[in-house]
């Protein structure tokens, strides 16, 4: 049984040519999208300076749990300390505790920046990101509008009656992305 197993993937792999499955053949494909998009991701990370770097790296630290529990931690102690319920530490802000109040204004303008750096890098990259999907799509449409253009002629050289459709008069057309782009300002209302 396992030797006719063996016999049959080799068969299919001479088929195909090369010993490739089509299941390994997408698998391949996958795993190379898989790299290009990790290529790209740090690629774009290498090219970070080093204000983004930490601008990076302190909204990552901002953003969990870890430093939610140490700020609770950190204001009820102070909050406690200064109203003088710890017997051996003397107020050294009390209330309305203006200290405090100070700092917390300071670290969240501070956290704000470099959450709005990191932000703004990010929207860059997905701005980048959408330009090339949109180029990709641009290019897939096309080829899919010359495919279809071949179907036609491959059609009329067998001389296969085509039907009138008018859907398919419309996708043999070029795209015409101003057109596109003229129907999503008017449904954003947005003017030129």
């Amino acid at each position: 049984m396992a030797d006719q197993k063996k016999n049959n993937i080799s068969e299919d792999n001479n088929v195909l040519g090369g010993g490739v499955t089509p299941e390994s053949a997408t698998v391949q494909r996958i795993n190379k999208r898989r790299r290009v998009i990790k290529s790209f991701e740090s690629e774009v990370e290498s090219m970070r300076t080093p204000a983004q770097k930490v601008a990076d790296w302190i909204a990552a630290l901002s953003g969990n749990i870890a430093f939610a529990i140490f700020h609770v931690i950190w204001f009820s102690f102070w909050v406690v300390a200064n109203l003088g319920y710890i017997p051996d530490i003397k107020p050294f802000d009390p209330y309305p505790f203006g200290l405090l109040t100070m700092i917390v204004s300071l670290e969240a303008i501070f956290l704000s920046i470099f959450v709005l750096m990191s932000q703004n890098r990010q929207t860059q990259i997905n701005d980048l990101r959408e330009e090339v999907h949109l180029r990709v799509n641009l290019i897939a449409e096309e080829e899919v509008t010359k495919v279809l253009d071949l179907l036609a002629r491959v059609y009329r050289h067998l001389n296969i009656p085509e039907e009138k459709d008018p859907e398919l008069d419309r996708m043999l057309r070029p795209l015409n992305t101003k057109e596109i782009e003229e129907q999503l300002r008017a449904q954003l209302n947005i003017k030129r």
